[in-house]
C-alpha cells in the first residue's frame, strides 16, 4: 500500500455540548487533509486524551464545566508550550471577553460559533469555511496563493528603481534622507494573532506619540470593541473603537469595528473616520488594503505601514500603494508571528522597509516617525 503524501492533521475537538461536537467532527472529517482523533466534554478530560490522541491541534470551547476553556488553555501551556489551540466562542460580550482572556493566557487563534445550531448544515458551512483554514495555517499545511490581482482596484505600477531590502530579521537601513518625508500617519494591518501582538506593542508607545494610528484588526462585532477597551487600558495612548465622523488626534489609536471597513476623508481641517459596508475584500470586513488606500490617497509619502502577524494577503495590496507614493512599510519578522502570511506576503515582494522581531517594533516606529525631524536639525 502506498503511504499518503502528507499525514494528516490530527484534531482533538473539545466542548461541554453534544451538538457542537457532532457539527465540528463532521466538517472536519469531510476535509481529506483533517482527522479528528479524539473529543472531550471539558478541560480535564482534554488534558488526559492529549497524550492519548497526540494531537496537532486543539479546538477549544470557552466554557465549559469543571474547567474552562481559559484555564485548560493555562494547563495545556504548562506541558505543550507549541501545541496550537482554536478557541470557539459564542458571538457576545462575555464570549469575546472570555475569548480575548483565552488568547492572553496562550492560545492561538479563534472562531466564532454558529448563531443558530438548529440549523446544522448551515452551521456545518460556517464551520468549514472559517475554522479549517486556520485549521491548516497554525499546523503550516496552508499552502499560500501568490498575490492576486484585486477585483475592485488595482494597484498603480510599481517603480521599479526604488530600493528593494533583503529578507533579514533586523532593522534596515533608513533610505537617503532626501527621499524619507516625515511620518504623518500611522496605519496597521494585523490577523490572527494580532491582539497578542497588539498587546505587546500598543502599550510601548508614548503618550505623546505626534501621529494618528488608523488599525485594521481581523475581527467580529463587539471582539473590536472589548479589545479597544483592554488596550486603552493598558497604553500610554489613547485607544478607540473607531467611530462615523471621529476627528483624527495625535497619540490616538482608532480601530476598525468588526463587519465595517475604516477609511479616512478630508472635513474641512481635519481628517475623519469613514465606517462602511462595502463588499469584503481579501475575504475579510474589515480589510487592511481600503484603509492603506484610503490613507495614501491622504497622506502620500507621509504614510507609515505597518502588517503584523495574519494570515492570508490582506494589506499586501495596500503596501504597493504606500511604496508608489513613497511612504515606508514595516513588517513583523516569521520568528515572532503566529502566522507569517500577510506580512510575509510583503516581505517576499520586497515592498518593506524593515523586518522587525515584535518587541522592537515600537521603538523603531518611534525612530522613523522622528527621523525626519532628526535629519533636519542634524541630531
Amino acid at each position: 500500500m502506498v503511504a499518503p503524501s502528507s499525514p494528516k492533521i490530527r484534531v482533538l475537538v473539545v466542548d461541554d455540548a453534544v451538538v457542537i461536537r457532532k457539527i465540528v467532527t463532521d466538517a472536519l472529517n469531510k476535509d481529506p487533509n483533517i482527522e479528528v482523533v479524539g473529543v472531550a466534554a471539558n478541560g480535564k478530560i482534554a488534558l488526559q486524551k492529549i497524550p492519548q490522541c497526540n494531537p496537532d491541534i486543539i479546538t477549544l470551547d470557552v466554557e465549559m464545566p469543571e474547567m474552562n476553556g481559559i484555564e485548560t488553555v493555562g494547563a495545556i501551556r504548562e506541558n505543550y508550550t507549541k501545541l496550537p489551540i482554536v478557541m470557539f466562542s459564542t458571538l457576545t460580550e462575555r464570549g469575546a471577553s472570555a475569548t480575548l482572556d483565552a488568547l492572553s493566557a496562550g492560545a492561538n487563534d479563534y472562531c466564532t460559533k454558529p448563531a443558530n445550531v438548529g440549523s446544522v448544515g448551515e452551521a456545518r458551512t460556517r464551520v468549514e469555511a472559517e475554522l479549517i483554514t486556520k485549521i491548516k495555517s497554525l499546523c503550516g499545511h496552508a499552502k499560500p496563493l501568490p498575490p492576486r490581482q484585486s477585483d475592485l482596484k488595482p494597484a498603480p505600477p510599481l517603480q521599479t528603481s526604488m530600493p528593494r531590502q533583503s529578507k533579514v530579521a533586523k532593522p534596515s537601513v533608513f533610505r537617503s534622507s532626501s527621499s524619507i518625508q516625515d511620518i504623518q500617519i500611522l496605519c496597521i494591518g494585523v490577523s490572527t494573532g494580532g491582539p497578542n501582538a497588539l498587546a505587546d506593542l500598543i502599550p510601548r508607545l508614548p503618550g505623546d506619540l505626534p501621529v494618528p494610528i488608523v488599525c485594521v484588526q481581523h475581527m467580529p462585532p463587539l471582539f473590536t470593541g472589548m479589545l479597544a477597551q483592554r488596550l486603552n487600558e493598558q497604553s500610554n495612548i489613547e485607544v478607540v473603537e473607531a467611530q462615523e465622523g471621529m476627528a483624527l488626534k495625535p497619540a490616538c489609536m482608532y480601530i476598525a469595528p468588526g463587519d465595517y471597513h475604516l477609511t479616512i476623508k478630508r472635513s474641512g481641517t481635519e481628517y475623519v473616520t469613514v465606517l462602511d459596508q462595502n463588499p469584503p475584500e481579501n475575504s475579510c470586513r474589515p480589510a487592511a488594503d481600503p484603509l492603506f488606500r484610503s490613507v495614501v490617497e491622504h497622506f502620500g509619502g507621509h504614510t507609515l505601514a505597518l502588517v503584523l502577524t495574519g494570515m492570508g494577503q490582506d494589506g499586501f495590496r495596500g503596501c504597493e500603494y504606500v511604496r508608489q507614493a513613497g511612504g515606508q512599510i514595516v513588517v513583523q519578522d516569521e520568528e515572532t508571528s503566529v502566522v507569517w502570511g500577510m506580512p510575509g506576503f510583503v516581505a517576499e515582494a520586497g515592498l518593506h522597509d524593515a523586518i522587525v522581531p515584535l518587541e522592537q517594533i515600537a521603538p523603531e516606529l518611534v525612530r522613523r516617525i522622528q527621523q525626519k525631524k532628526s535629519l533636519s536639525t542634524g541630531r
